[in-house]
């Protein structure tokens, strides 16, 4: 193979409730923190540890007002993307650093409850596609 593969899945549960940036030429970005978990057995004092991971989800355009709509703070969700390193400087002027989730795909993994409007239902097709120059999909249903 003589390409490179930046691709990360993820299931987990969001940690907070999307947060969402909105630019003047009608752009906007989500951002919200997912939580992923290890557990296993320490053999030593037969005890279960568990160590929660957590990543930076960024999603863009159409995909993210989606996700602020439909996702809620505890909601487990599945994501596809890819990593991205940030450069950024703080306060101080020190250079720090930020690994994102760039999303790509999702899908909702929590059923809603049914007795919600259903206006404010997630849809039956819970899978999203944002393609890679930020254009919306053709193929949602709404």
């Amino acid at each position: 193979m003589s390409g490179t593969l930046n691709k990360v899945m993820l299931i987990g549960h969001l940690g907070d409730a999307v947060k969402m940036h909105y630019f003047d030429d009608k752009n906007c970005i989500g951002r919200f923190p997912l939580a992923t978990n290890e557990s296993y057995t320490n053999k030593q004092t037969n005890e279960k540890v568990t160590n929660t991971e957590w990543h930076n989800i960024v999603v863009r355009n159409k995909a993210a007002e989606i996700c602020e709509k439909y996702l809620n703070k505890g909601d487990k969700v599945y994501i596809e993307g890819r990593l991205k390193t940030r450069k950024w400087q703080d306060d101080k002027g020190n250079d720090r650093y930020s690994t994102e989730i760039q999303c790509v795909d999702f899908t909702f993994l929590t059923p809603k409850n049914d007795t919600l409007a259903p206006e404010n239902q997630a849809p039956q097709v819970t899978v999203a596609k944002a393609t890679e120059n930020n254009e919306e999909p053709n193929d949602l249903p709404f």
